[in-house]
């Protein structure tokens, strides 16, 4: 059986904590584990710019003793119509595992379908599943471990129908938070993540809030979390936006109605003074730079976690 990590819910809560419990621990020793010591190729294909991403598995792979293979998919035939199918029957037969941000979900789906390895959503449009294991390690960090998670109320406010917000509804859902989307009405979330997170929540103990209100999204947050108004691909929409998300600002205020000492998250880039103050960014409540750290033993953890549960036929 091949294990893949294509949307959060892909793992249960137990090895969801697993994941987070070994990602803590891989922040103390960056080498306890090696699974791709050979060096093993690893596969990291990019359809979308990238920062975070290409460095955090491109030095993760390394200190998992393997050989990071980026492909920028413009360059490869994939840029040229091969399709998706075709690509993963050659990759998985060289490679140990494949990581990729690409653009619809079905197309890592069908790159898992057909790999024979482990496959890893590195970016959809509609899930951010790694970027949502970094922010829980991250605040598990911050908080004393992973037990802390469960019960905490964690607030995303913003654009709630991009893939940051579905990845926080069934990822913080799955490890028994309180998980609340603030977002205008025409940006809300997909209803069917929704469903899928309310019956996440109902299993673990945690709870479900889509609201149009910033005041009752962020009144009482334990960790409040934002993201760009304007993802790839909507550009053109940058001003319609910002007159929209303008009232859903992460600032000040939002850390006055929000719990005593609440944190806050942000999975950049950041665009000061538009999602989120300078403030607050670089203010004492921030973790965002931690959070930002934790996209490497996250997701090293995670690969660690996938190879060790999966096998592979040669």
């Amino acid at each position: 059986m091949i294990r893949h990590f294509l949307r959060d819910d892909d793992l249960t809560a137990a090895e969801q904590r697993e994941v987070l419990e070994l990602a803590l621990a891989m922040r103390k020793d960056r080498f306890i584990k090696r699974p791709f010591e050979g060096p093993q190729g690893v596969a990291i294909i990019f359809d979308k710019p990238s920062t975070r991403t290409r460095v955090s598995f491109a030095t993760g792979v390394a200190e998992l003793g393997g050989y990071p293979l980026v492909i920028d998919s413009q360059g490869s035939q994939m840029g040229r119509g091969e399709s998706v199918a075709d690509t993963a029957r050659v990759l998985g037969r060289q490679v140990s595992a494949i990581v990729w941000r690409t653009f619809g979900q079905e197309k890592i789906e069908e790159m898992a379908e057909y790999a024979g390895v482990p496959v890893v959503n590195a970016l959809t449009d509609e899930f951010h599943p790694c970027q949502i294991l970094a922010d829980l390690a991250a605040i598990a960090d911050a908080r004393g471990g992973v037990d802390k998670l469960a019960g905490l109320t964690l607030t995303y406010v913003g654009d709630g129908a991009n893939n940051m917000a579905h990845s926080y509804l069934l990822g913080g859902a799955l490890a028994g938070m309180h998980v609340r989307v603030g977002a205008p009405a025409d940006y809300m979330p997909d209803e069917r993540v929704v469903l899928d997170a309310k019956r996440l929540a109902a299993e673990h103990g945690g709870s479900v809030q889509v609201t149009t209100d910033h005041d009752d999204a962020v009144r009482g947050a334990d960790i409040i979390a934002t993201d760009t108004w304007i993802s790839m691909g909507d550009e053109e929409q940058a001003g319609e936006r910002h007159g929209r998300f303008e009232q859903y600002q992460v600032n000040e205020r939002s850390l006055e109605l929000a719990a005593p000492g609440a944190q806050v998250i942000h999975c950049l880039p950041a665009y000061r003074g538009k999602e989120i103050t300078t403030e607050v960014l670089d203010g004492p409540q921030s973790i965002v730079w931690l959070e930002a750290e934790y996209r490497l033993h996250a997701q090293k953890a995670l690969l660690a976690w996938l190879m060790e549960h999966s096998e592979i036929e040669r």
